[in-house]
């Protein structure tokens, strides 16, 4: 008989996971890719015929050093909110990589979540200004909670400025944030007022459309941009002014119909050419990160399935010392 665990999202919550676990886990499997040590094919895209409602993105990945592969299948239905539920609903599958055996089941929603926060706070450790101050925040939903809170455990902030479409989902927001930080949190109405003077500028929009929110005048010389938005809210000159862009890899920013800087890429302003480095390359040690302290760099990740295989690691090690979820037999 086999048997694999089910994890739902309850379990997943139960087991406690703090973000500096996450940031390491995130990390560790940035330098792994870096030194050419994990396999994925870029996300593929489904999307049903909804009227618009949204998608499906489907991620395969394998981590050499943990001896996992997943496939995690996440929504992305940006209406989501007006049924009380979130925009994106992810399920993941562990398998073992040397007999195909599935491991796992897994709510993926919370993986989702943090992961992409966790490579925002990666990406800043590593090309942000060490004595960031400002730090301003366009986006209320989905991923925004840990983009925020882990970039806040890292860096001096002195403000943190979110701002969002909709009043109530910012003043919202701002709320949540200020019962886990110290830091003084300020609700906006603009994203020009968000990244007005920030030293750390966070795209993570819910667009239908390409719309210019975050404009190359707001990038000052020090800056740490890091837009990642399904649909682009950059202006097409944004890179012009960035002494470095680096993406987390770069066979992913080409794929796919999406992406904050797809039309950079489709026009040629982004190619392997004017690439500073992939993530991996500079964890490792391969190239440098921040240089000087007026650099402007800009950080594109789309979220790179080795991310969700690393963290169903953490979470299915976990569980397996604390006996957590449901055992379900397979066959």
């Amino acid at each position: 008989m086999i048997h694999l665990r089910f994890l739902s999202g309850p379990d997943v919550d139960r087991l406690a996971i703090t973000n500096a676990e996450v940031i390491a886990a995130v990390e560790a499997v940035v330098e792994a890719h870096g030194r050419g040590l994990t396999v994925f094919e870029p996300r593929v895209h489904l999307v049903p015929d909804n009227g618009g409602a949204g998608h499906f993105n489907v991620l395969r990945g394998h981590v050499s050093p943990l001896n996992l592969s997943g496939i995690k299948v996440v929504g992305d239905f940006v209406p989501n909110y007006q049924r009380g539920l979130p925009s994106e609903l992810g399920l993941l599958t562990a398998y073992d990589p040397s007999t195909g055996v599935p491991l796992a089941i897994m709510d993926a929603t919370w993986i989702t979540e943090v992961r992409t926060g966790a490579m925002t706070a990666v990406g800043a450790k590593h090309l942000a200004r060490s004595d960031a101050r400002i730090l301003g925040h366009v986006g209320a939903r989905g991923t925004a909670f840990s983009n925020v809170t882990m970039l806040d455990t890292l860096f001096p902030l002195e403000e943190i400025r979110v701002t969002s479409r909709r009043p109530e989902s910012r003043e919202a927001f701002a709320a949540r944030l200020r019962e886990v930080t110290s830091t003084p949190v300020r609700a906006v109405a603009t994203a020009d007022e968000a990244f007005d003077q920030a030293d750390i500028l966070v795209e993570a929009s819910r667009l239908d459309e390409p719309t210019p929110l975050l404009r190359t005048a707001s990038v000052r010389p020090g800056a740490f941009v890091v837009p990642y938005g399904t649909v682009s809210a950059v202006e097409l000159d944004l890179l012009d002014v960035m002494d470095k862009v680096v993406v987390d890899d770069w066979r992913e920013s080409r794929s796919g119909r999406f992406g904050a800087l797809r039309a950079h890429v489709d026009t040629g302003r982004l190619s392997e050419q004017t690439l500073h480095a992939q993530i991996g390359e500079i964890v490792s040690g391969a190239k440098p990160g921040r240089e000087h302290p007026d650099e402007r760099i800009l950080f594109w990740h789309r979220g790179l399935s080795i991310l969700d295989v690393a963290l169903a690691h953490l979470i299915l090690t976990r569980a397996e010392a604390a006996d957590a979820g449901t055992m379900l037999r397979y066959r």
